[in-house]
């Protein structure tokens, strides 16, 4: 009997036991379906219709509902990797469209978003409050306007004149997720207030269009125009002129850059024209220049060896045609002219510290008529940008020039100038520079009294009153020297404000 009971109440409770676990797996089993759609939902990635009609049959659930294998599975298994490909990591967590905002990997040409779409990336939009946003462009324009003081003293002579300055400026540039164009403008104007001597308006236009036409291959598209006073100190100006000729020069060109594993290769061609307006004589006459006007061409090769991703040494050849518009100049001088030049050196880049290249070669340039020898030069061309600590950068350039000649029987000169800046933040709104150029005319056919060398050194000051405004303030000292004659010294003061956006 008491083995009856005992059997009675051994098998109530293996039954309760198994109440119990049925229970237990019904309670856990129904708590599957609402974690796994939580955690589908946390989840940025997405499963298209197509992919889910192709998966498995669902299988049914202890709840009743259906829940699709593949589905859990992709969901449980992307689920650590949310936050490291599923969101843009430019929005934080508490922005609303942090869990919506996917990252277009893997493509290029991004569809453009209009400005008042709340789901485009931030910082496409972002120009850190500089410039005005004109549709993917942004233009940073500014104006500015100058009190100048000129002293300039030659031969025993002394001249001071005062003059007002006005500048606009101001580039455009796009944001496109592929290529890239950059359009930069400058235009100074002059006003003497007292003296009498010579203005100096100047005006440039650049524009440069990149293509990304493949991973390795870049190409340039590129054109320009600029308009300057000539140097009433230029060995080219006519003496006793009130006004000298202006300047005008167009230029265009084409480069493409194509990376072949190591080597770097580079096919490029220039093209320049030079106009002259004429020059206004002391009694009211002009003096037309139009035997100077030309039109310029070069093609060029380039090719490099990337020894380190730091240093690229590299050859380049380049081969042109110079070509007046009348055949003869004024003096009966036909200067037309083939030009031919080579040149090595190396490239580097260590990122924003040290940056450059400098390169050595031999430029020569042979005139169509017998009576003027070959212009030829040793040429030394380079920059370097260079960034010691924070807050200082240092530029550094080289250049060679060939000059042609108008005066009878010359060929020409070769200028070589070197030049340097220094910009030094002393405060977060305060900017010191600090420049320093020299130049030297050299003419090699037989025409030592005319060599000259101009020095020019200058520092200034640059105080931002606010994000729209600066305060600047200049001083410059130039002292020309020429062989066989007296030299000329001009010392320059500047105060000024800018105006920018």
């Amino acid at each position: 009997m008491v083995e009856n009971v005992k059997t009675e109440a051994e098998s109530s409770g293996r039954k309760m036991s198994v109440l119990s676990a049925g229970l237990l797996a019904c309670g856990v089993l129904g708590l599957v379906p609402p974690a796994l759609a939580q955690t589908a939902t946390q989840s940025t990635t997405w499963t298209s219709p197509s992919s889910r009609a192709a998966a498995s049959p669902q299988a049914p659930t202890a709840t009743g509902t259906t829940v699709d294998p593949t589905t859990t599975a992709t969901t449980a298994g992307m689920a650590g990797t949310a936050d490291i490909i599923g969101t843009d990591p430019a929005l934080t967590p508490e922005d609303p469209d942090a869990k919506t905002q996917p990252l277009d990997l893997g493509r290029q040409n991004l569809r453009e978003t209009t400005l008042d779409d709340p789901t485009a990336l931030r910082t496409r939009r972002d120009t850190d409050g500089e410039g005005v946003r004109l549709g993917t462009m942004v233009l940073r324009p500014s104006i500015s306007e100058k009190l100048v003081h000129e002293r300039t003293s030659s031969g025993g002579e002394k001249e001071n004149r005062t003059f007002s300055e006005t500048g606009l400026k101001g580039t455009l540039t796009t944001d496109w997720s592929r290529h890239e164009l950059t359009i930069g403008a400058e235009g100074y104007w002059q006003k003497n207030l007292s003296g009498d001597g010579a203005t100096d308006p100047r005006a440039n236009i650049n524009a440069d269009l990149r293509l990304d036409l493949a991973d390795d291959t870049v190409a340039h598209i590129k054109g320009g125009y600029a308009f300057s006073r000539e140097d009433s100190d230029d060995p080219n100006a006519i003496s006793g002129a009130s006004v000298q000729s202006g300047i005008h020069q167009y230029n265009g060109g084409l480069s493409v850059e194509h990376d072949f594993g190591r080597l770097r290769g580079t096919i490029a061609a220039d093209i320049t024209r030079f106009q002259y307006s004429d020059a206004e004589l002391s009694d009211g006459t002009t003096l037309s220049l139009s035997d100077r006007d030309r039109l310029t061409g070069e093609l060029r090769g380039r090719i490099g060896y990337e020894i380190s991703p730091a240093l690229t040494p590299f050859v380049e050849v380049a081969i042109g045609k110079v070509t007046y518009d009348e055949k003869q100049d004024t003096s009966g001088y036909a200067r037309s002219a083939d030009t031919y030049a080579a040149r090595g050196g190396i490239a580097a880049d260590f990122g924003d510290k040290l940056k450059g290249e400098l390169g050595i070669g031999y430029e020569r340039q042979r005139f169509d008529d017998s009576r003027l020898d070959d212009l030829a030069a040793l040429t030394v061309d380079g920059n370097v940008t260079w960034s010691p600590h924070q807050g200082t950068d240092v530029d550094l350039g080289l250049s060679t020039t060939i000059d042609p000649s108008t005066t009878a029987g010359l060929n020409g000169s070769v200028i070589y100038a070197l030049n340097s800046e220094v910009q030094h933040q002393l405060r977060s709104n305060l900017v010191l520079r600090l420049a320093n150029a020299v130049e030297w005319t050299r003419y090699p056919d037989s025409a030592a009294t005319q060599d000259s060398t101009t020095y020019t050194t200058g520092a200034g000051l640059t105080w931002s009153i606010n994000r729209y405004l600066d305060l600047t303030t200049d001083v410059e000292y130039e002292r020309t020297t020429r062989s066989g004659s007296d030299g000329s010294n001009v010392l320059t003061s500047s105060i000024g404000l800018t105006a920018k956006r």
